[in-house]
């Protein structure tokens, strides 16, 4: 090792000069690349696609629309809609939703679709049409007409509201843009959603409510467009404290430009692979600006403590990059083979993340433990003022804390921090294991409840009695199947099982819709409201109903039954879907199969199985990849054990935190475990690669640990608070998303600080039990 550091010293600073253009050159042209970079936040990405729930959506999403939708809810403000201006503005409303490129024309639907017919029972049988007849004028006389026809077609509750207030335009979109016949740009379809809609057809007497995907995901990427402002904080913040630890105006600036690099490679290297950034993955970034802080400090430390020893700013540069190579880049190693075990979860924005995270942390090691070295030794020895100088009143605070800490060192000491860190485990286990997968909220999670989005959502589920929250499970039988009594009433049991469970609002099928028109052909008696037995009639019966209900394909052997929920919280997914598992084990024979899912809760309902499933696999990989790049870098599975061991137990921390937050385990916060792993990491590499050396040369544990706090522990101390602090400011973000990634980095950046300086040497106390005393 300490030959391929020679070689590798020799080669990069003999050549420093050529190093620092071809430096120069790739940041140019990565940062032109950068330039170029967009948010994506494609809906696909979000869902996991080999899942089994999935491969049914997708087999039938043209068939029956998908679970990219788009409800608008257009209300009048006095609470009745039959009137002139409110009828206006609800045609042009569906008018141009119907003519924004991406939309699925054909499921374009409202009262004024003219799939939205009535059918009443008369005399003569039945007479039907559409529910806005072709002759319709906004006058008194026609608007009760249209009353009239909503009442008859049994939309009140779906496609009008329960209290006749609002009004309902919805739409599937497609996942290729049909203009460019390229990939739906949706933040952009979000755009038009509000200047091509709500903007010019809300009027002081109309107000219209959009929810869906889209528009979710274009507010979460007009919410995090603050995080540009919230990262200009953090390195104003990062700049003023590493001055203050450094004293030196030309060494502060070292760190926090090179990780301002190695943020600009990953933005460049992300464009240049054909990726986009995720609005779920913006605060990445500041991660990555984060690490490179951290190792940056540890650097100029480093470099400043080599001066103050009397050698020159290049002969401390050489020494310090020799000395930080290898535990900096085994660090960063470890934090990039825990973001690549995200890889193996099958959700495409996941996979992005690790992708984009990786490539940052990965480029940290060319910018902060080669460029930044290259740098500094271009320093005359005067600009590198003395890290401490030995005098200082810090330095005198820090000498008592560092005698503070070496306590921990002690036996007894050490029993009593394991003692408490045993207990917080304890309770943290405890708590963690109440972590739930899925939303634990009503509405968008990822914004606050003030949101726009998730008022919205709140008033359309409290006027009508179904709500964006659909789940479809799909009954695939043979063709005319729905001919068949015995397989209307195996639907028709399910349809009444699946309506009388808890979260359940409302469920509609064929065999529903077909006992409805069969009481038609009966007079309207109630009585004659069910299935009936003889074929001819059954056929009669459905054969009414068009596939433009989205109840039956062509051949009639595909028959979706639509449950519409109460919400989306996680429990409500687990008891519904757990549920109907079984109704569809029961009901279902070798002709017909009852097939989860489709629908929004569907997609919900398969990703929180992946991710689920994914849990434990992504934690064994993470501690798998620290474990073994530890016992590379160590050779000593005691040190493995107290490096690996407090970061389990900040983890096991960070959930019981996430459940006491009411977060929940969703494809947006499962990384943070692995993120978590990748920050605590570093401390505790830094810290015991100072120590393993003189341990193994027999020095007591409190020398080793004393040396490696005066080496390295000012600058674990002071990236832990500075970062914490940076980060902290996120509670003031207008995405709740944020603000609470935000306290759980504070939390992960201080806990793995602590444990790295109080929970590592307690560790050690007892597995380094063999070492001789300290006789000072």
């Amino acid at each position: 090792m300490r030959g391929f550091l020679d070689l590798t010293e020799h080669a990069v600073f003999r050549h420093r000069l050529v190093v620092l253009i071809l430096f120069a050159l790739t940041t140019v042209w990565l940062g032109f690349k950068a330039t170029q970079i967009q948010l994506d936040a494609a809906f696909t990405k979000n869902i996991p696609l080999n899942h089994d729930y999935m491969k049914v959506y997708l087999k039938h999403e043209k068939q029956f629309g998908g679970a990219n939708s788009i409800l608008i809810s257009v209300c009048d403000k006095d609470g009745d809609i039959f009137n002139e201006p409110f009828f206006t503005q609800l045609k042009a409303v569906h008018d141009q939703l119907y003519f924004i490129p991406g939309v699925n024309r054909p499921l374009v639907n409202s009262i004024f679709a003219p799939s939205a017919r009535f059918v009443e029972v008369v005399e003569d049988g039945f007479a039907g049409g559409p529910i806005i007849p072709a002759n319709f004028a906004p006058t008194a006389e026609g608007l009760a007409v249209v009353k009239q026809n909503i009442e008859k077609a049994k939309v009140v509750g779906r496609m009008v509201a329960s209290d006749y207030s609002c009004a309902m335009v919805t739409a599937q979109l497609m996942e290729i843009d049909p203009q460019t016949q390229e990939k739906l740009d949706t933040l952009a379809f979000a755009s038009k959603l509000e200047s091509q809609i709500r903007e010019p057809l809300s009027t002081d007497k109309v107000s219209i409510h959009i929810i869906g995907f889209a528009k979710m995901a274009g507010d979460i990427a007009e919410g995090a467009k603050g995080v540009v402002l919230f990262f200009a904080i953090a390195i104003v913040f990062t700049f003023i404290m590493v001055w203050l630890f450094c004293k030196s105006l030309k060494l502060t600036l070292l760190p926090i430009l090179c990780s301002l690099i190695a943020v600009v490679w990953q933005m460049g290297l992300l464009s240049v692979l054909g990726f986009g950034l995720d609005p779920m993955s913006i605060l990445v970034p500041f991660l990555v600006f984060a690490i490179g802080v951290s190792h940056g400090v540890q650097m100029i430390n480093a470099i400043g403590k080599k001066v103050c020893e009397g050698v020159s700013s290049k002969v401390a540069a050489e020494a310090s990059f020799k000395a930080l190579l290898i535990p900096g880049g085994i660090a960063l190693l470890s934090d990039t083979v825990g973001f690549l075990t995200l890889l193996a979860i099958d959700i495409g924005i996941i996979r992005e993340l690790a992708i984009t995270a990786s490539l940052g942390v990965g480029v940290i090691i060319f910018t902060n433990l080669v460029l930044l070295p290259i740098l500094a030794s271009y320093y005359k020895t005067s600009d590198i003022h003395r890290v401490d100088d030995g005098h200082s009143r810090a330095h005198h605070y820090f000498t008592e804390l560092r005698e503070l800490l070496v306590k921990a060192t002690d036996k007894k000491v050490a029993v009593v921090i394991l003692l408490l860190s045993a207990a917080l485990f304890a309770v943290g286990y405890w708590q963690s294991e109440k972590m739930r997968i899925g939303d634990l909220h009503a509405g968008a999670p990822a914004l606050h409840e003030s949101a726009r989005y998730n008022q919205d959502t709140f008033l359309i589920n409290d006027r009508y009695t179904i709500s964006s929250d659909i789940l479809k499970v799909i009954v695939e039988a043979y063709p005319a199947a729905c001919t068949e009594h015995d397989v209307m009433e195996r639907i028709s049991r399910f349809q009444w099982r699946v309506e009388n469970l808890p979260g359940v609002q409302s469920v509609v099928s064929l065999s529903s819709v077909s006992q409805a028109v069969n009481a038609g052909y009966n007079q309207g008696n109630l009585k004659w409201q069910v299935l009936p037995r003889n074929e001819a009639s059954l056929v009669q019966a459905t054969s009414r109903i068009e596939t433009s209900t989205g109840l039956l394909d062509g051949d009639c052997s595909v028959m979706p039954i639509i449950i519409f929920m109460q919400d989306h919280k996680a429990e409500t997914i687990d008891s519904v879907i757990s549920a109907i598992k079984t109704f569809a084990a029961q009901e279902g024979s070798d002709t017909v199969a009852f097939k989860l899912a489709s629908g929004p809760i569907g997609v919900m309902a398969a990703t929180n199985e992946s991710v689920a499933a994914a849990q434990l696999p992504m934690m064994v990989y993470v501690y798998g990849a620290v474990i073994a790049l530890c016992l590379l870098s160590f050779k000593s599975l005691r040190a493995t054990i107290a490096v690996v061991l407090p970061l389990y137990i900040v983890s096991t921390l960070a959930q019981a935190l996430m459940v006491h937050l009411e977060i929940g385990l969703t494809v947006s916060t499962l990384p943070v475990i692995a993120l978590g792993v990748g920050i605590g990491v570093d401390y505790g590499i830094y810290i015991l690669s100072s120590m393993i050396g003189q341990l193994k040369q027999g020095v007591a544990l409190s020398v080793a640990y004393r040396n490696a706090l005066a080496e390295r522990g000012s600058a674990v101390l002071f990236t832990g608070i500075t970062l914490a602090v940076g980060v902290s400011t996120w509670i003031f973000s207008a995405l709740k998303f944020q603000v609470d990634m935000g306290i759980l980095l504070t939390f992960m950046f201080l806990v793995n600080m602590l444990g790295a300086v109080l929970l590592l040497p307690a560790i050690g106390a007892l597995i380094w039990s063999d070492q001789k005393k300290d006789c000072e």
